[in-house]
């Protein structure tokens, strides 16, 4: 099992920045990428950015050039700078983590499980 919980949120001017955090708990040694995503009122969940344990990143095309995401030693959290808000960046902001555990069996196979944060409000104003 992981634990996520998010801190950071807020209310910024257009313009302005936010940090958000995601600390880490419990079998973090099963985790392979850490993500953030974003759910606005009356719209579906979409990913914002994601990071790979080796380092790899990944953002969406809205983000990128404004949003950095990093992730913490031994996986214990994720990080998201968020420069040059704007007001369409408004929405509850979700940690996720997802991890790979050996199922022995017989026979042996992977299984996969997401796990998520509690989420958080970011509001940008104009």
């Amino acid at each position: 099992q992981v634990q996520l919980v998010e801190s950071g949120g807020g209310l910024v001017q257009a313009g302005g920045a936010l940090r958000l955090s995601c600390a880490a708990s419990g079998s973090t040694s099963s985790i392979h990428t850490m993500a953030w995503y974003r759910q606005a009122p009356g719209k579906q969940r979409e990913l914002v950015a994601a990071v790979a344990d080796t380092g790899n990143t990944n953002y969406a095309d809205f983000v990128k050039g404004r949003f950095t995401v990093s992730i913490g030693e031994a996986n214990a959290g994720v990080f998201l700078q968020m420069n040059t808000l704007q007001p369409e960046d408004t929405a509850v902001y979700y940690c996720n983590a997802k991890a790979a555990y050996v199922d022995y069996g017989p026979p042996p196979s992977m299984r996969y499980v997401d796990y998520w944060g509690q989420g958080i409000q970011v509001t940008v104003s104009s």
